[in-house]
């Protein structure tokens, strides 16, 4: 423990896709941390879901979203059951690592995250296609 009472390792718990499916249905929220275009190309379809970006892709690269945890903070709280995917995994992974340290408790990493899903054919939410042909015509 910390000077503050806190656990400073909590150590990540990584759920793969059956048990991330399982949990979503028992209840728990999903927090996509992947960026907002990602997300409206398609996502995990889930009763409870938040999408906070962890991550920005910027003309230098990726850089770590420095508001995440306080935009976390402002639609979950510190007792919600979350789990937390992006496409692979690896965001997904730092992300429950914050969340852990900043004092979320009940959080799971989703190992293999939208890939994971998709290639196992469970529901995805995704943008609407626009119509291959023109009504004016």
């Amino acid at each position: 423990m910390d000077s503050t009472g806190k656990s400073s390792g909590a150590e990540v718990i990584t759920v793969d896709v059956r048990a991330a499916k399982n949990l979503l249905e028992s209840g728990y929220g999903y927090l996509d941390v992947r960026t907002a275009e990602e997300f409206k190309e398609g996502h995990v379809d889930a009763a409870k879901i938040f999408n906070i970006p962890y991550m920005f892709n910027t003309p230098e690269g990726r850089v770590k979203n420095p508001d995440f945890l306080k935009k976390v903070r402002s639609l979950c709280k510190e007792e919600d059951r979350l789990v937390v995917g992006c496409q692979s995994g690896a965001r997904s992974l730092h992300a429950t690592a914050d969340l852990l340290g900043a004092g979320f408790k009940h959080v799971s990493n989703f190992g293999g995250g939208h890939m994971a899903w998709v290639q196992n054919g469970l529901k995805v939410k995704a943008r609407e296609k626009p119509a291959d042909h023109r009504s004016d015509l």
